[in-house]
């Protein structure tokens, strides 16, 4: 769980993802249309893998990818984001690391 967190916290915004999960890349999508310099850690190609989705499940995460990290805490899966999305919250968490075109 430590090296999860490590991770979460090396960047503004952070997502753990597996490179065919297609939730995954519906949240990379919406991400890079606001802005965001998103730091992505592909599970699947990682030989630790395993371990960091089971600590992403231990942390709350409803399934262990996408799980989404800003500011260095975690928000949660795609129904997280989406929700906070449609809801207006998640512009102003991720504000601070939107990139200025």
């Amino acid at each position: 769980m430590e090296k999860v967190l490590r991770m979460a916290s090396n960047r503004g915004v952070v997502m753990f993802s597996k490179s065919q999960c297609c939730m995954c890349y519906s949240v990379k999508i919406l991400f890079n249309d606001l802005g965001v310099n998103l730091m992505v850690h592909e599970l699947d190609h990682d030989p630790e893998g395993r371990e960091m989705e089971r600590a992403l499940m231990r942390m709350g995460c409803s399934s262990a990818v996408p799980a989404v990290f800003i500011g260095g805490k975690l928000v949660g899966s795609t129904n997280e984001v989406m929700a906070l999305h449609l809801g207006g919250g998640l512009i102003p968490l991720i504000r601070p690391y939107q990139v200025m075109s």
